[in-house]
């Protein structure tokens, strides 16, 4: 049998008695035990506040990704050995792959997120605050990692995905962490975590386990700290209501089961297209993980007119599912995660048998292929009906964690989105209709309730990824019952391991501070072009002060021939009455051009290729006769990793182009990006 490991204080070790049993939900046979008996969870949040902390803030943003990036490379070369170890968790290879695939893809997504922030080991947020009316005082927020450590708790339904959305976030901020899978399927993230410690692709103290129990853990959170749960709405609100968290004002995420439901448009008939992907949609959701999803759909909302042919088409769909050993052919339904799930969801379904009707499914009759239904957690999917859903509202308030959902009616739009909302905060909602009146009235009535909504109809379906799958760039997380709460999101989720802090002072020392020069700072001039000069070489502030140029007629009608655009502004003098123009304007387009061929230094040297332009803006008209002139200053600077070792070592330069004219008022300005050449190409 085998015992799991803890990892801690930079240590595998295992509990000091025998533990919790855990069980192959298949086969019912033990699998593992786990115990946390002798661990310090004191000394554990102080290695990973003295060890692991440092070393990750000395990384910058750029170097986390590339790390993330590295690990997410390592783990799916691994992901084989990952599949053979879920199937004991009850889970099909699909099911398996939203774990496992879907818990690199995340890893993958954050590496990738680096490009959105600066080459440094903090970051700053929003535009520049000017304060003062000359300009030399300025405020502005720079954000730096906590000096605490993310706890996360986990659910046992997703032990790898879990883990994994939720490490990317804090190391790409530079934070460590501690892990607490749920005991169920602590097998699986143990397997996991031992390969990303084996891969030394981590600093030492950047992440610690505990496979079996964390009670006390809490006892020992500090302000800078973080704590993440995900499990069930009861466990979480004891665990927000720990005195450690409101004595230490410690950031706590909650993300709880709901009872998230899925919605038939009023527009939608059998003959179309939505009629199919709905039935597809919900009966998916009942049946991935079993229904051990805190994304599942738990309410189907369908118009009164539609029951009958949902319950008709819903019934022969999941009839063709089949259950049993995910191993064996055609199996397309595992079993839940354990024989204590088991026994919770049907105490579940016996509550909610009080008040509604089972109309599909039968705890007693149903087969199992490949394994004995007697040893392993199986159950088949159960469908209620609830004729009277704004009277009878256990279906509103009692979640089956398994393949249960209940049916129901309703009358007008307004109606199920009332219904929705009657779960009081759920993660996601999901509405198939092909009118987007329709679409855009449930949209705004019912997102105050939840924490995603997808709409799906026949253009969106087949690229769709689902009622049930929260994606790395937006929120995940929802309102009331669902926790409060939001995780990933993008960049947003980074933010919640930062501390932002607003810093006021000069433009000068908030450039030196930020690294990124702010408008009206000083500037360094050269008698090298900037263009001249390698990667390494160039300062931010630098600054270079171009020849002018007197805009003329010509200029405009050429640059009206050449792009084709002769908006009246530009070339008809007579159209000007009742305008804000007291004489034909220059093209902004023209201007920005003009200002670029003021700048360009045209030999060949370190400057590769442009790059882009961000934050354009034309802020004063340009007529005919004006002169300007271009101050273009080096405004931050991005390392870029080399794809092979044939790839040229360079970095992307961001420019601040501030055009002005005679008067030396800005009339045009952009942020440009140049791809530059290092003098050091090891």
């Amino acid at each position: 049998m085998n015992k799991l490991q803890n990892y801690a204080l930079g240590q595998w070790v295992a509990g000091a008695d025998k533990g919790q049993e855990l069980f192959n939900a298949i086969t019912g046979e033990v699998v593992a035990t786990a115990s946390s008996k002798g661990l310090d969870f004191a000394k554990m949040c102080e290695y990973a506040r003295t060890v692991g902390g440092p070393r990750l803030r000395r990384l910058t943003f750029q170097q986390r990704g590339l790390m993330l990036k590295a690990l997410a490379l390592h783990l799916q070369s691994k992901k084989e050995d990952f599949y053979k170890i879920s199937w004991a968790t009850g889970a099909t290879r699909i099911d398996s792959w939203v774990d496992i695939e879907g818990g690199i893809g995340n890893l993958f997504t954050y590496a990738s997120l680096r490009r959105q922030f600066p080459d440094e080991t903090y970051c700053y947020d929003g535009d520049v605050a000017r304060l003062s009316k000359n300009n030399t005082f300025i405020g502005h927020h720079i954000c730096v990692p906590k000096e605490g450590v993310a706890i996360h708790i986990n659910a046992f339904n997703f032990p790898v995905w879990g883990m994994l959305e939720k490490v990317a976030v804090n190391w790409l901020a530079g934070v460590p962490a501690i892990v607490k899978p749920a005991a169920l399927t602590s097998f699986l993230t143990e397997a996991v975590v031992q390969e990303i410690i084996a891969s030394k692709i981590l600093p030492e103290g950047a992440l610690q386990l505990i496979c079996g129990s964390a009670n006390g853990i809490l006892d020992h959170v500090e302000s800078q700290d973080v704590v993440t749960f995900t499990g069930s709405a009861s466990t979480g609100k004891m665990l927000k209501a720990h005195p450690r968290l409101l004595q230490e004002a410690v950031h706590f995420n909650m993300e709880a089961d709901s009872l998230n439901c899925c919605v038939l448009g009023t527009d939608v008939t059998p003959s179309m297209p939505e009629f199919d992907i709905f039935i597809k949609e919900v009966a998916r959701e009942i049946t991935t993980k079993a229904g051990q999803k805190c994304t599942a759909v738990r309410r189907i909302i369908v118009p009164e007119n539609m029951i009958e042919d949902v319950q008709i088409a819903l019934g022969k769909r999941l009839a063709q599912n089949v259950i049993g050993d995910p191993n064996v052919e055609g199996v397309r339904m595992g079993s839940l995660a354990g024989q204590s799930q088991l026994i919770e969801v049907k105490e579940k379904v016996e509550l909610l048998s009080k008040t509604q009707k089972i109309i599909i499914g039968n705890f007693e009759n149903f087969e199992v292929k490949g394994a004995d239904k007697n040893k392993g957690a199986f159950m088949p999917p159960i469908i209620f009906l609830n004729e009277k859903p704004f009277e009878f509202t256990d279906c509103h308030n009692v979640e089956a964690f398994g393949p249960v959902s209940t049916l129901m009616p309703y009358k007008t739009i307004e109606d199920a989105i009332e219904l929705s909302k009657m779960g009081r905060g759920s993660l996601v909602s999901s509405i198939v209709t092909a009118d987007n009146t329709i679409a855009r009235k449930y949209t705004i009535g019912a997102a105050c309730m939840h924490g995603r909504i997808l709409v799906l109809n026949n253009e969106c379906a087949k690229e769709s990824t689902g009622h049930g799958s929260p994606m790395p760039m937006l929120v995940h997380g929802g309102p009331g019952r669902a926790g409060g709460g939001e995780e990933m999101g993008g960049k947003r989720g980074v933010f919640h391991y930062l501390q932002r802090t607003a810093i006021q002072g000069s433009p000068s020392t908030i450039t030196a501070i930020l690294n990124q020069y702010q408008q009206g700072a000083k500037q360094i001039e050269k008698d090298i072009h900037p263009f001249r000069q390698y990667f390494e070489d160039l300062e931010i502030g630098e600054t270079l002060i171009t020849a002018k140029h007197t805009i003329t007629d010509a200029d405009v009608v050429n640059f009206a021939n050449v792009s084709g655009d002769h908006f009246y502004a530009h070339t008809d003098v007579t159209a000007l009455d009742g305008t804000m123009f007291t004489g034909r304007v220059a093209h902004g387009y023209y201007i920005l051009s003009k200002a670029a061929g003021l700048f360009v230094n045209a030999k060949k040297g370190p400057v590769l290729l442009n790059y882009g332009i961000d934050e354009c803006r034309f802020t004063k008209p340009v007529y005919m006769g004006s002169t300007i002139g271009v101050r273009f200053t080096c405004k931050e600077k991005i390392e870029q990793e080399k794809k092979n070792a044939e790839d040229i070592s360079k970095g992307i330069v961001k420019w601040l182009v501030d055009v002005y004219d005679e008067t030396g008022e800005t009339v045009a300005i952009a942020t440009i990006l140049t791809m530059v050449k290092k003098k050091n190409q090891d």
